[in-house]
């Protein structure tokens, strides 16, 4: 019985981090309120002792971000080319190491591709001309069922004016007040339902 090679796979710190911090605001009445909100940290990429790159991130499982994005950029095409990930929150960095180097490193990192919005931020190397060779199949989406999608949607808008119509006759206001919140849509029903 042969076993499948064993891969090489890098070694990880486990330095997560949790997304949110607990925080006292004010709400409408000024009366101090208790919640969460997401807390953005910088982590700095340093990519054979070469830093690379400052990322924004939530910090939950900061290694697997990194891997994700040194595949993305390209940096890597096998996993088994790191040796190990690194995270360390004391000085917001996260140091690679790999086994043979990044082939090609100074010209990936002499091209770069500012982008703005939310998420990605700099892309690297020749990404965007290999993005222009990918060829996606084209979705086989036959017309016919884009129509019985949507008649299903209509009979089900359908059946729940039906049930409003059949629940309003009860007298009772707090069914009436969510028939009439359901009929609104979802964002409004918040502020209806008794």
């Amino acid at each position: 019985m042969s076993s499948a090679p064993s891969r090489r796979l890098p070694e990880l710190t486990n330095a997560g981090l949790k997304a949110t911090a607990n925080v006292i605001a004010c709400n409408e009445y000024n009366q101090p309120v208790e919640g969460a909100i997401a807390v953005e940290r910088a982590l700095t990429i340093y990519l054979d002792k070469r830093e690379i790159v400052t990322l924004m991130t939530l910090g939950n499982h900061p290694e697997l971000l990194i891997l994700g994005w040194l595949r993305n950029q390209r940096m890597i095409e096998d996993i088994e080319a790191i040796k190990s990930i690194q995270v360390d929150w004391e000085i917001d960095a996260v140091a690679i190491t790999t086994h043979d180097g990044v082939a090609n490193l100074d010209a990936k990192l002499d091209r770069k591709t500012v982008t703005t919005g939310c998420g990605q931020g700099t892309v690297f190397g020749d990404l965007m001309e290999d993005i222009d060779q990918i060829q996606l199949r084209q979705p086989l989406l036959k017309q016919s069922s884009i129509y019985a999608l949507l008649q299903r949607n209509l009979q089900k808008r359908r059946s729940r004016a039906r049930l409003c119509a059949v629940q309003r006759g009860t007298g009772d206001r707090a069914v009436h007040r969510r028939c009439r919140a359901s009929q609104r849509g979802r964002r409004d029903r918040r502020l209806h339902v008794a």
